[in-house]
């Protein structure tokens, strides 16, 4: 099974728009990131977690032929917005594709896209199949889902395990039950938003101590801000088995 980063950049990407700090003008291609999401690629399905604005370049970028399903793990814009693209996908299989979200983020998605799911079948709208996600284990296909309740200040979403792999994004706390069910993992995936205190999200410090909780041979930051440094530079200040993700990134697991 293959992961890859299509995007590991928090809500406005890296660079930021009329941003000309060192980090939104560095030349180093690991500083360029799109919005965060991932694609797992099984041999019999392929998924991606989250579809953010940039999920149609994302698409083109990392050259998806073929694709099964979307995993959301909340409804904020930086993780819905590109839905509608699933179009490509709906015209080329034949088929709708299959969303899974839990109630929340299956409403906000009806308010975004209420073409989608009004009931009226304009020809030409995205063609989508809804399972719901609670907190049970689910399957696509042979990939086995574990999801993982964390909170984004107040805001109950979802992480998500796949075999000893842990996606979370956009965490700020996570409750010791929780917490069990990544332990083990032996990759995790954990937001690093920037080195300031933030209301909602893992700063460098605390997710550094999460990961050093966790024990997983190896922990990738993601979500990152323009405002925790260059790539390089903060690569120097991680302790080993930590490392940050970078868009186009590939990990076997």
């Amino acid at each position: 099974m293959t992961i890859t980063f299509l995007g590991t950049g928090t809500s406005q990407g890296v660079p930021v728009i009329a941003c000309n700090c060192e980090v939104c003008l560095s030349t180093d291609k690991r500083d360029k990131r799109l919005r965060s999401s991932i694609l797992v690629e099984a041999e019999d399905k392929t998924i991606v977690i989250d579809s953010g604005p940039d999920f149609r370049y994302q698409m083109l970028r990392a050259n998806v032929q073929h694709l099964d399903a979307i995993v959301f793990t909340h409804e904020h814009k930086d993780h819905i917005a590109g839905m509608d693209d699933i179009r490509a996908f709906n015209y080329k299989q034949n088929v709708p594709m299959d969303i899974y979200a839990d109630d929340r983020v299956q409403k906000a998605l009806a308010r975004e896209f209420p073409y989608v799911f009004d009931g009226t079948g304009y020809p030409g709208i995205p063609q989508v199949k809804v399972h719901n996600v609670g907190l049970e284990p689910f399957n696509i296909g042979s990939i086995g889902i574990t999801p993982i309740e964390v909170f984004h200040y107040r805001l109950p979403i979802k992480g998500y395990r796949i075999k000893d792999f842990t996606y979370v994004t956009d965490a700020k706390t996570i409750q010791p039950a929780e917490k069990e069910k990544i332990k083990g993992s032996r990759i995790l995936v954990i937001n690093a938003l920037q080195k300031e205190t933030h209301i909602s999200h893992f700063t460098l410090d605390e997710a550094i101590a999460f990961a050093n909780d966790i024990g997983a041979e190896i922990t990738y930051f993601t979500h990152i801000s323009h405002k925790l440094g260059k790539h390089a530079d903060v690569s120097k200040e991680l302790p080993p088995g930590i490392e940050l993700a970078y868009d186009g990134l590939k990990l076997e697991i």
